[in-house]
């Protein structure tokens, strides 16, 4: 049977070349326009449809290289973000160590500063009590020499009369005299 459905198809085949109609079978008449369009694509569309696929495959690659490298540059990006992220924290630790450093130091220079101004200011304070002493020694002198000098001359005033007050004069006299002898 098979003989006689192949001889069938066979047979119909050569009656529908040989004249025009339509052939309302669609499964022939499609398999042998699709055969009749993929033969003519595959010999004319061979050359087209490889360069296609080869530029289609080109496109691939380039898009899969350039993924790739987004991808590194994506990874390369967190690990240069972690490294400057540590240079930062170095950064500022070394930062933080400095200024503890340098607050301390002057911390020390103010405390030696205000060490200074208070010696300067105790030896002002005993240099000042120093002069106030002496100005008040001198003022005690000064009062106690013109009070001796006052009761000396009311002394001299109640005992001294022209008699005593001749003696002296010749006294003195006398001793500018022996002092004028001793230069000469």
């Amino acid at each position: 049977m098979e003989n006689k459905i192949y001889f069938g198809i066979f047979s119909n085949f050569w009656t529908i070349a040989g004249s025009f109609g339509l052939n309302t079978n669609l499964l022939e008449t499609n398999l042998i326009n699709l055969s009749v369009v993929i033969g003519l694509l595959i010999y004319y569309g061979k050359g087209v449809l490889s360069n296609l696929l080869n530029n289609r495959r080109e496109n691939i690659l380039n898009t899969i290289k350039d993924a790739e490298e987004r991808y590194k540059e994506a990874t390369d990006k967190p690990n240069q973000a972690r490294t400057r992220l540590q240079q930062a924290k170095l950064k500022a630790d070394e930062i933080r160590m400095n200024g503890l450093s340098q607050m301390e130091k002057e911390k020390q220079d103010l405390i030696d500063a205000a060490d200074e101004d208070s010696k300067r200011l105790e030896d002002s304070k005993n240099a000042t009590i120093r002069f106030e002493e002496r100005r008040a020694i001198e003022q005690v002198r000064q009062q106690v020499s013109r009070l001796a000098s006052e009761r000396a001359l009311e002394t001299l005033k109640i005992r001294l009369n022209n008699e005593l007050h001749s003696r002296m004069i010749d006294y003195h006299i006398g001793l500018l005299r022996a002092m004028e002898n001793i230069i000469e």
